[in-house]
């Protein structure tokens, strides 16, 4: 028997050419199916139709031998003799020379051949062009995940570029502002983002290693796989067709016992069909010259010289062992998934012979289905857990046994109803559209993007506070009396629940963009004057358009912000004003003070209430009031004293509204001691805003 090659090792990054394989083997069987029906009607008309159908059927057969015995596009010179090595060739040529004698059937024939042959046909060329497309599919998703990591290569390098020029920006705002009192704030600030191009530079070397790691993966592993997946394929179906070719003979020898010398001429032709010897002929007219793409290597940003090594500066020191523990728990979660879907296909493939020699164990092509969908699968663990290793090695090589102090925090995503301070940048963090995380062992808040860049030394973890323990993360930037000064501000923490699913190979291997992906959530601010700018560090804006704010104002006056065309750069901070969230449908619950609601007054629809103090709005949520003023609950589950028990809804009342008080303490003593109460309503110009709750005393 002849030897099979393999179309992994013998005819690498072929796959579009063995689809084409496929496609005309498909094309095949559709054209014998053809014959087989019309044939049925030719049967019943006897040899006056049967020579007509001869000649069809052999002139389809001149124009789609070669395509299907050579392939589309041949690299080695070939003529008719050529095409004549194939068994199928072969075959296809004694059945029309045996069908040319047997110009005379009967109707017994006919029947036979229609149910057991055409059908038969007609169903095989169905599964396997559904296989053969399931098949595409798969090559183009892994192909299109390997894309992706040499995308991220490419926005990895752009990201550092990026950084490389805020550095120049940061160092000339310095260099500006050194005889000033900003001084010193430009000093961190140019300090801060050289860290952040550090930073960066370290993300483009990762996703440079990843990316030769996975393209090397790809065509050392993948790519061959499924390009012998595809020769398992055809081989299935030449030898599914060989037997109902032989099974169509057969009927037409015991139907036609005087013609049973031909019949069996045709059969024996059938029989010799080798998958085995067609697709070594096919490989020999398509061998090509191939070569591995060149592995990516570091390339200098043009406006910052720097090396390839990876940098391990105290603040990137601190982001890669972040991402190294990261990683290696990554790591441990996929390699028990790893090893359980290894032994799934070696079982699997073990059965698809056994299934295939006997066929009374069962159905070989459902045995066959499974093995390759779980081998597609492992192939997709086995790219998450080659990103994974490759990650673990760069960064432990750079770091070089430093490992960081191994206490890392348990940040779990966070919402923030009024303005925090970030635990590491010391900027703000606020909304429920702009979420960042909170520790649940030591408490510490901190934006998302700054997750990765505290160090792993949580005192909750080393002890220094038990888990679960309440954190303040602010205090209270409004002035109130002393007698009625909040002593917190607490952080809601969002409460996804907990869903039982199977892990897939993506959930593993998390590419920067996606740890940083709440990045993109960012508020958005209208232009209220023209800007014209000085610098190439600044951006052009206009009255009326909408901007979003990538950096808020650092005390200096100017904003970051980028405009709807992918512009970016500063602009006076007093030329904009930021833009309220807008509703966000089913919002999470925030986390409240525990308050015994049994005891809380019922307060009425239209319940109204007098201020007791001024206050001025810190945000584009909140209201400014003046003592005297009178304010109005609003109704709804969400309005009035349901808001929360920090905020209330409420709107300004007419000057003429009853004036009777009742005492602060009658409304406000189911409120903890350290709550921060405060209303939201609507001022006489209309604009809803919130206000502190014990600024105000009911009124009836």
């Amino acid at each position: 028997m002849t030897e099979t090659q393999s179309y992994g090792k013998a005819l690498p990054d072929q796959v579009d050419r063995l689809a084409s394989l496929s496609d005309a083997q498909i094309d095949l069987l559709d054209d014998i199916r053809g014959h087989f029906t019309e044939r049925v009607a030719l049967e019943r008309e006897y040899a006056t139709k049967l020579q007509l159908l001869i000649k069809k059927i052999s002139d389809k057969k001149s124009r789609k031998m070669s395509a299907l015995v050579l392939g589309t596009e041949p690299t080695k010179a070939w003529d008719d003799n050529t095409v004549r090595q194939s068994t199928i060739d072969q075959a296809y040529s004694q059945f029309i020379t045996s069908m040319t004698d047997t110009a005379m059937d009967h109707l017994t024939l006919a029947d036979s051949l229609s149910m057991q042959v055409a059908d038969e046909l007609k169903a095989t060329s169905k599964r396997h062009e559904d296989t053969k497309k399931k098949q595409v599919q798969y090559f183009q998703k892994v192909l299109a995940e390997r894309d992706r990591t040499y995308a991220d290569r490419i926005k990895y390098k752009q990201k550092y570029d990026e950084q490389c020029t805020e550095v120049e920006l940061y160092r000339q705002k310095q260099e500006r502002s050194a005889d000033d009192r900003h001084a010193e704030r430009a000093a961190k600030q140019y300090e801060q983002q050289q860290a952040d191009m550090q930073n960066s530079k370290n993300v483009y070397l990762i996703g440079t290693a990843v990316a030769n790691s996975v393209k090397a993966k790809f065509f050392a592993d993948d790519l061959p796989a499924i390009q012998d997946e595809f020769q398992e394929l055809q081989t299935q179906l030449v030898s599914k067709f060989a037997k109902i070719m032989i099974h169509a003979q057969a009927l037409e020898g015991s139907h036609l016992e005087r013609l049973k010398t031909r019949v069996a001429a045709a059969e024996h032709a059938f029989t010799s069909i080798s998958p085995a010897q067609d697709q070594n002929l096919f490989i020999e007219h398509n061998i090509r010259s191939f070569s591995a793409p060149p592995d990516w290597v570091f390339e200098p940003c043009g406006t910052y010289y720097d090396t390839p090594d990876m940098s391990v500066e105290p603040a990137p020191k601190v982001y890669l062992q972040n991402r190294l523990t990261r990683c290696r728990q990554k790591l441990e979660e996929l390699r028990p998934v790893l090893q359980s879907k290894r032994q799934e296909v070696e079982k699997l493939g073990k059965l698809v012979p056994a299934y295939a020699q006997d066929h009374s164990l069962g159905n070989v092509d459902e045995v066959s289905d499974g093995y390759l969908e779980s081998h597609h699968q492992l192939t997709s663990f086995a790219t998450s857990e080659c990103i994974l290793t490759t990650e673990i090695e760069t960064i432990s090589q750079a770091l070089n046994g430093d490992e960081g102090a191994q206490c890392p925090h348990t940040f779990k995503s966070a919402s923030f109803s009024i303005p925090t301070q970030c635990g590491y940048c010391k900027s703000t963090i606020w909304g429920l559209s702009k979420q960042g995380k909170t520790c649940k062992a030591c408490g510490i808040s901190v934006h998302s993007k700054c997750e990765l860049k505290v160090p792993a030394d949580c005192p909750g973890s080393q002890g220094g506070m038990p888990r679960g323990s309440s954190h303040p993360s602010t205090t209270s930037a409004l002035e109130v009396p002393s007698s009625r000064t909040p002593s917190t501000i607490s952080t809601s923490v969002s409460r996804a629940s907990s869903v039982s699913v199977t892990p897939t190979a993506s959930s593993f291997a998390q590419t920067d963009s996606s740890i940083n992906s709440a990045e993109e959530h960012l508020p958005s601010a209208r232009v209220v004057f023209d800007y014209t700018p000085t610098s190439p560090f600044e951006l052009a804006i206009t009255e009326g358009q909408t901007v979003r704010i990538l950096e808020e104002d650092d005390g200096s006056g100017w904003i970051k912000v980028g405009d709807s065309s992918g512009g970016s750069g500063l602009v006076p901070a007093s030329y904009i004003e930021v833009i309220a969230d807008e509703p966000v449908s089913a919002p999470p619950s925030p986390i409240v003070p525990s308050i015994n609601r049994a005891t809380k007054p019922q307060l009425g629809p239209k319940k109204k209430y007098g201020n007791l103090y001024d206050y001025q709005a810190q945000g584009p949520d909140e209201m400014s009031i003046q003592e005297g003023q009178q304010i109005e609950l609003t109704n709804g589950p969400s309005g009035g004293t349901n808001y929360s028990d920090d905020w209330w809804e409420g709107k300004s009342c007419p000057s003429n509204a009853p004036n009777h008080h009742f005492s602060f303490s009658e409304v406000t003593d189911v409120l903890t001691d350290s709550s921060y109460s405060a209303f939201i309503g609507i001022d006489s110009s209309g604009k809803k805003g919130i206000f502190p709750s014990n600024y105000v005393e009911a009124v009836l």
